[in-house]
């Protein structure tokens, strides 16, 4: 299964990223060394939508706070970036694909990313990375 992850991304050309404490949704706890992962830097810190691909380094799970009752599992990963992105994909790409239920990649990052736009890693279908796969 491959995975996507939306987040601050400081330096978007940097070779190898740390994300820590990032919360999961959509499957994206289950991401492991080895997985690939699309890196897309969040336009809510300033970002330009997809940025890079990579391959998980290392993948460790937050231990859950005691004292909180509902709680987003978290995991903090390190990525080695493969390739970076020839054409832009971000939020105004996406944006128009509103229709959940259409079966197209564009509609489940649109869903995943975008209908709760909380930074976040979430695991994609396999039409969905090789669509991604296209922008590099």
């Amino acid at each position: 299964m491959a995975f996507a992850i939306k987040a601050e991304v400081s330096d978007p050309r940097a070779k190898t990223l740390t994300f820590t404490a990032q919360k999961t949704m959509y499957g994206g706890k289950r991401i492991a060394p080895g997985d690939t992962l699309f890196v897309f830097a969040s336009e809510n810190e300033g970002g330009q939508g997809l940025i890079a691909r990579g391959v998980v380094t290392a993948a460790e799970a937050v231990a859950r706070k005691a004292d909180v009752e509902r709680q987003t599992p978290r995991v903090s990963i390190a990525v080695t970036c493969t390739a970076f992105a020839r054409r832009p994909l971000g939020r105004g790409e996406l944006k128009r694909f509103k229709d959940w239920d259409d079966g197209r990649p564009e509609s489940e990052l649109n869903f995943k990313f975008y209908r709760q736009a909380t930074n976040k890693i979430v695991g994609i279908s396999d039409e969905t990375a090789a669509f991604l796969d296209g922008f590099f």
